[in-house]
Parts: structure tokens; sequence; C-alpha cells
């Protein structure tokens, strides 16, 4: 029986890359393969299922393939199959066929039909993969996938600039996400020694027993969990980011902000509710958290203007209960009620073109403003209060950029200094002279020798950094990319554990990647004479090819499972020691600075509206 988990994950990925092989002005063809395979996949979930019912509903897992295996570390596909995996999937997949069958006429005759879903389906295949993930490595490829294709489909109208900006802005706090995961990863590894499954996670004995002697890795990793979590369902206090991923196509908005990839966290939080059940202190945080969320998204939907975005917060303010009901211990009631939220959001999104058009020409006829509101019960101070701080949002998005992308500009631009001839002449030599201290690390003081790696690895940090506020030369932003991992595995070789073959098996996918991005973009200069990341300059219209390999490229280089980065990454985390917290941080904080970076730099040369004034100009904002 646990043999047939690998097929829910292989179906998908084979109709996705029949699906990049058909020729774009196959509209009838692409639907139908687009939708075959959703609806496939929904029959055999649901055939699935009701054996599985049948056998007694057992708890399935199956080790699929150990992709390394060192002395100290072994990176395993795991799959897991549960009743919460058995809801995800039959839920998933019957509103992803209900999607694609919406979409064969909505985007009919649209430039991105092909592109639209090649995407779906590749949403579609990590979607699947996380949903049936047994570890933390498994789930981690999955929800790499899914937030790339967020990105993508936000950024769908790719010659207009709200749609890229925005994208950018959903990619970016993501990847902000992608910290606590990263973190949760390797405090699990030195909490168990080992690569843990969900199976065991399950075993009560196992998990009591190394949390007993450990409770602050433990509370430490539920807070990571839980800030991974919050990100990716927009719980305070990143909930600014969903109205505006509602820039894509309707049927895609509908498909990741209205039902399946904003719930997401919520899995997340219900896969690791065994680990975190028995502390207090967790529970309340998140229900404390889902409660905030709830009050404030509510109070926001009602003020809004745009019917997609007032959807948004409502199904913001369902997930924060949601929060609550798995913070309370209800698992069964949070199923239904993500099943209900789905199909719902989904139904409201589909549907508010139509709704939109009727309500407009209804207005001139039968409108009456509400005699009364809720509101007009409370105090007119109170009252005005509240309207102006849901109106403003209650200025989440100021307090984020005064948290996170403020201080990221001002150390950037403070680096202003970092040009390609001072990387060339003094840290090259630098970094020459770290490998040294390697070579000759025994006869180091200790004090020095102990500190070492984390000053190398604030290095890297500080590099990627300069690459994120780079708005001139793309070549410097590239460069600064490549350099940081170098300078992380300088970091982390100072550990008597790791070999020489790990850290070239980590760097093998960077300079590969990094090779291909750089000659990419010396095509695109010798062809554009001039490119520089100071505003968006469209070449994706004139070269499609470059901006394919480079998207690969940026994708290899920033970690993204399609080379041996990936693993390198996770590789590099565990020989991390426990007490090792600033290297942690550092090492991560470079690696999701690094993504959003070569997405930036992306973004910057390939999408947007073109910088040659004969292409058509759509409006700057919606």
């Amino acid at each position: 029986m646990n043999e047939f988990l690998q097929f829910f994950i292989l179906f998908p990925f084979l109709g996705f890359i029949i699906s990049l092989f058909l020729p774009e002005a196959k509209e009838k063809t692409i639907s139908r393969i687009a939708f075959g395979t959703v609806f496939l996949q929904l029959i055999g979930i649901s055939a699935f299922s009701i054996w599985w019912l049948f056998e007694g509903a057992p708890d399935l897992n199956l080790v699929e393939l150990s992709v390394l295996k060192t002395a100290h570390y072994e990176f395993f596909i795991d799959f897991y199959f549960d009743r919460v995996s058995a809801v995800y999937l039959f839920i998933g997949a019957l509103l992803t066929s209900m999607i694609t069958t919406y979409s064969r006429y909505y985007l009919h005759r649209e430039k991105g039909y092909k592109r639209f879903f090649n995407t779906v389906l590749f949403f579609f295949f990590g979607y699947n993969l996380a949903i049936l993930s047994g570890n933390f490595e498994t789930l981690f490829i999955g929800w790499e996938i899914i937030g790339i294709s967020s990105f993508l489909l936000i950024a769908f109208y790719r010659e207009r600039y709200l749609p890229v900006k925005n994208a950018f802005k959903v990619f970016s706090i993501y990847r902000i996400g992608d910290v606590g995961l990263l973190l949760a990863m390797w405090a699990s590894h030195h909490l168990f020694h080992e690569n843990i499954t969900f199976m065991k996670l399950n075993n009560y004995e196992l998990v009591n027993e190394h949390l007993q002697n450990h409770s602050i890795i433990g509370i430490f990793i539920a807070l990571c969990l839980a800030c991974a979590a919050a990100a990716k369902s927009a719980q305070i206090p990143f909930s600014s980011w969903l109205p505006r991923a509602m820039e894509g196509p309707t049927p895609s908005s509908a498909i990741f902000y209205g039902s399946l990839s904003v719930h997401l966290g919520v899995f997340l939080m219900l896969r690791t509710f065994p680990f975190w059940e028995h502390q207090t202190a967790i529970r309340i945080a998140i229900g404390l958290m889902g409660l905030t969320t709830s009050l404030m998204a509510s109070l926001m939907a009602r003020v809004q203007s745009s019917v997609k975005s007032q959807v948004a917060y409502s199904s913001i303010g369902q997930i924060g209960i949601i929060f609550i009901e798995i913070a309370l211990g209800f698992e069964t009631l949070a199923l239904l009620h993500f099943a209900g939220n789905a199909f719902l959001r989904t139904y409201q999104l589909l549907v508010s073109p139509s709704v939109v058009s009727y309500l407009i020409r209804d207005q001139f006829y039968h409108f009456k403003p509400k005699e009364k509101a809720i509101e007009d019960s409370y105090p007119k101070k109170i009252e005005y209060t509240l309207y102006i701080l849901a109106l403003k949002e209650f200025n989440l998005e100021g307090f984020l950029n005064f948290v996170l992308w403020r201080p990221l500009k001002i150390i950037g631009k403070s680096l202003d200094f970092l040009n390609i001839k001072r990387i060339y002449f003094f840290f090259i030599p630098l970094y020459l002279i770290g490998f040294l201290t390697y070579k000759f690390r025994v006869e180091l003081p200790g004090q020095i020798a102990n500190v070492l790696p984390e000053i190398f690895a604030f290095i890297g940090l500080v590099f990627v950094f300069k690459s994120f506020s780079e708005r001139r030369s793309p070549f410097l932003a590239w460069i600064l990319i490549v350099m940081n991992h170098f300078w992380i595995a300088l970091a982390i070789v100072f550990n008597d554990k790791v070999s020489v073959s790990e850290i070239i098996y980590y760097l093998a996918g960077v300079v590969i990647a990094g090779i291909i991005g750089y000659i990419a973009l010396i095509q695109l200069s010798k062809l554009e004479k001039r490119i520089l990341i100071n505003q968006y300059l469209g070449h994706v219209y004139e070269h499609p090819k470059f901006a394919f390999f480079f998207l690969v490229a940026t994708l290899g280089i920033t970690g993204f499972p399609i080379t041996s980065t990936f693993i390198g990454e996770d590789l590099i985390f565990s020989h991390i020691d426990s007490q090792q917290l600033f290297l942690a941080f550092f090492a991560a904080s470079s690696f999701v600075v690094s993504g959003i970076a070569g997405i930036r730099i992306y973004a910057r040369l390939f999408l947007g509206p073109h910088v040659k004034t004969y292409h058509e100009l759509p409006y700057r904002s919606s």
C-alpha cells in the first residue's frame, strides 16, 4: 500500500513535463493535458483514500530514495500519508481540476496561456510533494516549488509594473518565512541526532525523551515553525502580502490565495502538532497570533474597495480562527474548517468578476445604505479610530518596511564602496588568507579560531546585503551572491567533521549556476549595450531564451532543488554546532537574502514595462 504514494508525485510531474513541450498555439491540447493530469490524480486519490479507510486508516510511511549519505548525515526523500494528507490531497486535486476547467475559457487567447498552465501544473506537483512529505527536507522541496510558482503567477501580466513589484514583495515574505523552516530543520538535527521523520514525531515517548533535557531547543524549533507558518498563511505581522498577491489572474488568485497555498501554514502546524502540543506557552502564542489576525483582518475586510482584497482579508481572518482551533487541540475541526474555507474562497474569487458587474448595475436602481451597522454602537472616537486603522491596514506594510527592508537598504547603501575591482583585489586575497588560517588553524589561539567562522559567515551576509541593494551593475550583484556561498563554505569548513567532498558537493551547483548566469549577463549586455538594475527593463519580450536560462541559473544559485546546492545547504547546516547560534543565523539569513537578491536581478532585467518605448507601455498602477 505504501508504494502507491510515489505515483501521486510522479503523475503531476509527468503532466508538467509533457506540458512544457506542447506548442503554444495548441490551446485545447494544453488545457486538456492540464485538466487530464489533475482529474486523473483526483480519481486516484479518491480510490486510494477509500481503500485506505477500509484498511483501517493506518499511517503510511515510505522511504523513497536516499540521495546522499555520509558518516554523520543522510538526505533522503520520505513520503507520509495520514488523515491530514488525505484531506489536503483530495481538496487540492478537486479545486485544481475546477480551476483548470475554468481557466480554459477565462484565459482563451491570452498571450501567456501555455505559461499559465505550465505554472499551475508545476505548483500542483510541488503541492502534492509538500503534502505527502515525510520529513522536513522533502517538505522544503515542495515548499520552495510553491514559492517560485507563486512569484511566476502573480507576475503573470509581466508587462505591467504593479504585478511584478507585488510578486517580488510576496516572494520576499516567503523567503523570510524560509528562515524559520531552515533553522527548525537545523535545530531538529541536533535535538534528535537524525533526519527525523513525521512518523517518528507522532511517537510521544521519543519526542518527550528528547525534550526533557533540551526544552529550550524544543521551544526554539516550535517558534521557528510558527514563524514559517505565519509567513506562508499571511498571519500577523505578515498579513499585508495577501491582497498584493491578487494582481495575478483570477483563477490563480483562487487556487493560491483563496484555497491551497495560503493554507500551507495550517498544514505545517497540523503536521508538527505532536511535537509542540505539550508546550503550553507555544500553544498560547499561536492562539494569540490567530486571534489577533482574525480581529484585525475582519476589520480590514470591511473597508476594502476591491472585492478580491475583501475576500483576501476575509480568508486571512478565517485562517486565524483555524490557528486558534489547532492551538486548542481541535485538529479535526481545523481540517473541516480548512475544507470549508477553501471551497468558499475559491467560489467567491471565481464569481467575483460577475458579482462586481451585477452590483455596479444594481447600485443605480436598488442601492440602499444600511440603516445601522454594529460599528454605530461604538463611541465615535473609537469608531473613527478603528476605521482609519483598518483603512491603513494597521500600517503592517510600513512596519515590515521599517523592521526588514529599510535596514537592508541602509546597510546596502553603506556598502557602496564595494565594486568589482575591490572585490577582486581585496576580498579574493582576503579569502585566500582565510583559507590559510583554516590550513593552520591548529596553531591559532583557541579564542581566535572559535570566532573566525562567525566572522567569515558575516562577511558572506554583508555581500548579499550589498547585492540586494545594488542598483547599477547586475554583474556585481551576481558575483556577490556567488562569493557569499564561498564565504559560508569557508566558515563551515572549520568544523573538523566536514570533509572536502561535502564542500565540493555544496559548491558544485553554485559554480555551474553562477557560470550560466554570468554568460547570460554577458550575452545580454552585448545585445543591449547597457544594462542597469535601477528599474524594470522587460527584456523577456525580445530575449525570452536568455530570460529562461537566467531564471534557471538564479534558481540554481539560490538553492532551489535543481542542483546539488539545495542538498548542500542542508548538509552545511548539519555541521553547525548547536552552540553556534550566530553562525546558524548568519548562514540562514545569507541563503534567504541571496534568494531575494537573485530573483530581484531577474525581475529587474527581464520583467516589467519594456525600457524601449516602441513597445506598448501599460499604466504604472492599476
